[in-house]
């Protein structure tokens, strides 16, 4: 495979391997500092390939060191380390730690880079984890232990040219065709997907509006679905063509049903983020048994 990103050439390399299904560690009680461990530790056992670790504008380097160390074989993937926040060095180091003695263990899940260069600024981060800056001695992360957040065309193909792969979230499975179209065969394909547990249609789409009301006025998304093809009044109203395009609700066959699609559509791995009141706590009770239930429905 060849391309031409930011003056950078791909080049066949291994990459990532990603298990069918994820879950996201977000949401969690405050209370509880185990809660992460609690619920990387169940969602192992029931089968899932990789727990990712919401980064947001914070540090969750310390985070993933403890759940791989507190676990036997669960990947723990940064869903997202912030690249205008953590300094790639600090990334390098913990990488470094955690893969001599956990191997392929953590899944460096890279996003963040704003301000008016967003794309030079993240392939300036990417040529300090290659190694490629002389003021850092951190180390390195290679590209095939990378995943990229990426929604629009150009942050895809860095994705594929400078990294394992994309972890895209609030997209569509037509969408996970066209991603799965520019990243190639190769590269992984993770699809974050807000997944609610409910059956009655408008509990649920007040759920799913609520956890897309910031998202709707974040430059970045609003681009993402306005390429997807809805409409401004159907962002702004958060109305249901809208909602159900970008979420996953209803029984536990329905959501099944949706995960599949997006396998269908190209994605390796989706990542399931549980909202509503089943999630409210997770590693127990409702939201462990539904952990189960999904893995024991979608897993071969």
């Amino acid at each position: 495979m060849t391309g031409n990103t930011a003056g950078w050439v791909a080049v066949v390399r291994s990459v990532v391997t990603l298990g069918p299904l994820g879950i996201a560690a977000s949401g969690l009680a405050a209370d509880r500092p185990d809660a992460e461990i609690v619920l990387a530790r169940e969602a192992e056992a029931a089968g899932y390939s990789t727990v990712w670790l919401a980064g947001g504008q914070g540090n969750n380097l310390p985070v993933i060191d403890r759940i791989v160390r507190a676990t036997g074989r669960i990947q723990a993937a940064s869903g997202i380390i912030p690249v205008d926040v953590v300094p790639a060095a600090e990334v390098a180091r913990t990488y470094a730690d955690l893969e001599e003695s956990f191997p392929g263990r953590f899944v460096v899940g890279l996003g963040g880079a704003h301000g008016p260069r967003p794309l030079r600024s993240l392939n300036a981060y990417l040529d300090t984890l290659d190694g490629r800056d002389a003021g850092t001695s951190a180390g390195s992360v290679p590209a095939s232990s990378r995943v990229l957040a990426a929604l629009g065309p150009a942050v895809l193909a860095l994705a594929r040219d400078r990294a394992s792969g994309a972890y895209p979230y609030l997209v569509t499975p037509d969408y996970v065709g066209k991603a799965r179209a520019t990243l190639g065969a190769g590269p992984a394909l993770a699809v974050l997907l807000a997944v609610i547990p409910e059956v009655d249609p408008a509990t649920a789409r007040a759920t799913a509006a609520e956890s897309l009301r910031f998202f709707v006025t974040t430059p970045g998304y609003r681009r993402s679905f306005l390429r997807m093809g809805f409409t401004e009044p159907e962002i702004d109203g958060l109305e249901p063509r809208f909602l159900d395009a970008v979420t996953a609700w209803g029984d536990v066959d329905s959501i099944v049903a949706r995960v599949r699609e997006y396998h269908a559509a190209g994605a390796d791995q989706v990542v399931l983020r549980i909202t509503g009141d089943a999630g409210g706590d997770k590693g127990s009770g409702p939201f462990g048994g539904l952990l189960r239930r999904f893995a024991e429905a979608i897993l071969p």
